[in-house]
């Protein structure tokens, strides 16, 4: 196992700390190109040159835009940023171009840094463009950039609000940091392993990916979209040894009969976050690769990728078995604190976040030190509780003095939808908002691959077509927060106190077993 000689201080020291010491091994493998970890690290540093002139200030970027996607321009562009001591704001690719200009004005973007992947739209700061064959192209050059302490931002991502608005949450690198000095070790590798890279740079598990990879000098493999739709194949083929995804790709992999006996024979560790593992899949995953360790992660974004983690022992006859069905979620990481307020899990220490970075989001979300409802006239402090929503209890009958947790359910309208996170309340904020909607209400219906979006929908007049508000929402709406279906209504069904009666709702539209809201990530 390798791990960095020195504590590292910030994202871009966990990197060049392997690339120091490991050079020649590879270091990343994507779109068809092997790069060891001294070309990673030239072909960042000169696109960190690049983007210097390019934007021609003089003074160095605070925040820039990162809208690429499994390509080199995107993981070298990620430590480019870091290099240059900025922060890194993922845009998605295949979301509406709206959505990442909303993005770029909230973020406070200097720039973007675009790939071919890419239809930037106008973002409202300077783009930069490269394709891979530009990035390999770019003369070899040291920025001229001060690095990145603890304290400043590492990156800022978006994730789904329930006012409608996306809603910005900053990590600074002491958080990060924390997280990797856990997990890095954790993982029990070193040259010659080889991570999976299943998430896009817009979800947070994508980080634990790439710096649990080069942390340890080991090789990040990027799957191609088709190889995503084959997830045992991947494996497989690319002899990886370390493995990370929402589980859902359990069940497609299910769904697809590929899941054999000793099919992935190569991997030893494998690690599920974004949504509840069920022991099923688990148990199915675990037959599959015999030889490798099994983990079920949990955390929201706002803790740092991943705050809790459970391991099941090797013999699947030792495995807990939770009323729920559901792998347990596992204690939390060292420096973390643990605090149940009515139920609800809230988590303070080295990983929770500063606080949004709309100060009016933190409304409601934290607790004083005591567990008291905190003045909200008064600054935000590392000794405030966040407020996870969701509900966890400790596993029944589990010794020691910090139990695994059980995940149990939320207390909001929070869902996720193939490991992302998504607010119920901006899938409807974005139905009202089309003409001729007077209503709607959006529900998560179970589904064999995990969790989709129906939609009621009252008119304003006559109610316009399904077709056409599926259409324009995905003007509005990442893909994966457009519902399967919508549904016209003459009115949406209100219980005796006038609020939506959601259960009636679901029998209106023949929703059986309606989703509990499941871990957020």
């Amino acid at each position: 196992m390798t791990t960095p000689a020195a504590a590292p201080r910030t994202l871009h020291d966990w990197f060049a700390a392997s690339a120091a010491r490991h050079g020649d091994r590879p270091a990343l493998e994507v779109a068809g190109t092997a790069l060891s970890y001294a070309a990673l690290a030239g072909r960042a540093d000169a696109l960190a040159a690049h983007l210097l002139h390019r934007l021609g200030t003089g003074t160095p970027p605070r925040r820039i835009g990162l809208l690429a996607a499994r390509s080199a321009v995107a993981y070298a562009g990620y430590l480019a940023v870091q290099r240059l001591g900025a922060a890194v704001v993922p845009l998605g690719p295949g979301f509406p171009p709206g959505r990442n200009a909303a993005v770029a004005r909230a973020a406070g973007l200097d720039a973007v840094l675009a790939d071919a992947t890419a239809a930037p739209g106008p973002l409202g700061v300077p783009v930069v463009a490269l394709t891979d064959d530009d990035l390999a192209a770019l003369p070899a050059a040291a920025p001229d950039a001060d690095p990145a302490g603890p304290d400043d931002l590492a990156y800022l991502l978006f994730t789904s609000g329930s006012t409608g608005v996306p809603k910005g949450v900053p990590i600074r690198h002491r958080n990060i940091g924390a997280y990797l000095g856990h997990v890095v070790p954790r993982t029990a590798a070193g040259p010659g392993d080889r991570f999976s890279q299943t998430f896009d740079l817009t979800f947070d598990p994508s980080v634990h990916d790439m710096f649990t990879a080069w942390g340890s000098g080991a090789t990040l493999v990027v799957p191609t979209r088709g190889e995503l739709l084959a997830p045992v194949r991947f494996a497989t083929r690319r002899a990886l040894t370390h493995w990370n995804s929402v589980p859902s790709l359990i069940s497609l992999a299910q769904r697809l009969r590929a899941l054999k006996p000793g099919s992935m024979p190569t991997l030893r560790h494998s690690m599920f976050c974004g949504e509840p593992l069920t022991l099923q899949q688990a148990a199915a995953w675990h037959r599959a690769a015999p030889d490798s360790t099994l983990e079920n992660a949990y955390g929201p974004t706002e803790l740092t990728v991943t705050c809790t983690a459970y391991r099941l022992p090797a013999d699947p006859a030792a495995w807990p078995a939770p009323a729920n069905g559901t792998v347990p979620i596992g204690p939390l990481h060292p420096g973390l604190q643990l605090r149940l307020h009515g139920g609800e899990l809230c988590v303070r220490g080295d990983q929770r976040f500063p606080g949004y970075l709309d100060p009016a989001d933190n409304t409601g979300r934290f607790l004083a030190p005591d567990g008291t409802d905190p003045d909200p006239a008064a600054p935000l402090t590392d000794a405030q509780w966040y407020r996870t929503g969701d509900r966890v209890a400790p596993l029944p009958g589990a010794p020691g003095d910090q139990p695994p947790l059980v995940h149990l359910g939320r207390d909001d309208q929070q869902i996720q939808v193939h490991g992302y996170r998504v607010e119920l309340g901006e899938v409807e904020a974005a139905l009202r908002a089309l003409p001729g909607v007077l209503d709607a209400a959006v529900l998560p219906v179970p589904t064999p691959g995990g969790t989709e979006l129906t939609a009621a929908y009252t008119g304003d007049g006559p109610a316009p077509a399904p077709d056409a508000l599926r259409t324009a929402l995905r003007d509005r709406l990442p893909a994966y927060m457009v519902p399967a279906t919508l549904t016209a209504l003459d009115s949406l069904p209100l219980n005796r106190n006038g609020k939506l009666d959601r259960a009636a709702l679901a029998a209106a539209l023949s929703v059986t077993g309606l989703a509990q809201p499941p871990a957020a990530t």
